[in-house]
């Protein structure tokens, strides 16, 4: 790999994919070893260098040479290129530019709420913006995602139950739609955290039941491993919410929700 000198990298120390893929350039040889640098760590040269509120939600790329930086999908492309120019040229055409930009704020701006860490409440924490849209894009994409998933594997849980993902689409809305309306006055100024870390939960969840899509299991074997995935969530849940600084309400709500559709569909099927 050829290294690219005298940069460093201020990446967010308290996001573990930020912290992995930053440790991976050094490792590939394509930063120096002082080449990235915590953002919680800042030394006075690079903070007086940098913009401060735009590095929360951009990663930050320093040039020592120049005294210049650059921000967000461009520092990742510049490390990129300096090893692989030819990827560099592809990622930047247009269409593919403007998708890749989109992409990066869609995982930036929800990076919290994808892995979230304990230690935000820091003043010098790097937490960025609140966005709606890409907020409101990130809970899109889990209900579809999820509603797809669970169409298929309801099919194997013995209720009765035909493919049907306008049906699950349905449930993963009504669940939204029923931790706002019992949770909004409680939450407050986390309503938008906790529902992303919700939605996260959710996605975990698709994620785990994904496999079993591909696997050819009975009934007894299926509800076995739906009830497995349901216990992982539900410990997730707990664990987010303690992150939060939040009490076992939001948990008892998103169960209850749970049960109740259990019973609906146990009903309606009979």
């Amino acid at each position: 790999m050829k290294t690219l000198n005298n940069h460093t990298l201020i990446y967010d120390n308290q996001c573990p994919m930020c912290n992995i893929y930053s440790k991976g350039f050094i490792k590939a040889g394509m930063l120096d070893e002082n080449g990235r640098e915590a953002f919680t760590e800042l030394s006075v040269k690079n903070k007086n260098l940098i913009d401060f509120n735009r590095a929360k939600n951009e990663i930050a790329l320093v040039n020592h040479a120049k005294n210049k930086v650059i921000y967000g999908l461009d520092s990742l492309l510049l490390i990129i290129g300096n090893s692989f120019p030819t990827l560099e040229k592809i990622a930047r055409i247009k269409p593919l530019y403007w998708f890749f930009k989109k992409l990066y704020s869609f995982v930036s701006y929800n990076r919290k709420q994808i892995i979230p860490s304990a230690k935000d409440e820091i003043a010098t924490a790097c937490i960025p913006d609140f966005n709606l849209k890409y907020r409101l894009i990130y809970i899109a994409f889990v209900v579809l995602s999820s509603s797809y998933v669970l169409s298929i594997f309801s099919t194997k849980l013995g209720l009765g139950l035909n493919q049907n993902f306008m049906r699950e689409f349905v449930i993963c809305l009504s669940q939204i739609l029923w931790q706002t309306v019992f949770l909004k006055f409680y939450l407050k100024e986390k309503f938008w955290d906790y529902l992303g870390n919700m939605m996260t939960v959710s996605l975990i969840g698709t994620l785990i039941l994904l496999p079993s899509l591909f696997l050819n299991l009975n009934l007894i074997s299926s509800i076995i491993y739906f009830g497995i995935v349901v216990f992982i969530m539900f410990l997730e849940h707990i664990r987010r919410c303690k992150i939060l600084k939040l009490n076992f309400l939001p948990t008892i709500s998103w169960m209850i929700f749970r049960m109740i559709v259990l019973v609906i569909l146990i009903i309606l099927n009979q």
